[in-house]
């Protein structure tokens, strides 16, 4: 009797194992694996706030490898993200700017990813992050930028590969 309980409950499982199984088939769309942690991403202070004022700025530098997972041709994306510590909004936290920055990382590698195709350049889709970024991480912070090359101060966090 417990045997044939435990296979009743396991049957919708491997119904639905076998559903998904049976959708899959050749592709050329991409998948993206790979996230970003906001404790991850490592700001450092180039200028202190005045008190009660709008101003301070932070810098952070992110290296993330992409690769390509049928040929394991990768490329490193550097591109730097610097916030105010303080603008029109109020105070920004250090938790809150590294919780926005790896949001829109995220958002824009998923974004550009699942657009792209198996023979799509890598170099291209890196840019493509970029200049997503380049409109919403400012979007989300008022007074924050995407540089193309880190500040000299801040050092490079190298971030695990993102495969397509």
């Amino acid at each position: 009797m417990a045997a044939q309980a435990a296979r009743r409950r396991w049957l919708p499982v491997a119904a639905v194992l076998a559903l998904c199984v049976a959708c899959v088939g050749p592709t050329d769309r991409t998948f993206v694996t790979g996230r970003i942690l906001p404790r991850q991403i490592r700001f450092v202070t180039l200028r202190e706030a005045t008190p009660g004022e709008e101003g301070g700025q932070r810098s952070a530098c992110i290296h993330v490898r992409l690769t390509r997972a049928n040929t394991s041709e990768s490329v490193l994306c550097r591109f730097g993200v610097e916030t105010p510590l303080h603008n029109v909004e109020g105070p920004i936290s250090t938790a809150l700017a590294q919780r926005i920055a790896a949001d829109r990382i995220n958002e824009a590698t998923q974004a550009n990813f699942s657009a792209a195709t198996i023979a799509s350049p890598l170099g291209m889709l890196c840019e493509s992050v970029k200049a997503t970024l380049r409109t919403t991480v400012p979007a989300s912070i008022a007074g924050a930028k995407v540089p193309a090359v880190c500040h000299e101060r801040a050092l490079p966090v190298h971030f695990g590969d993102f495969t397509l």
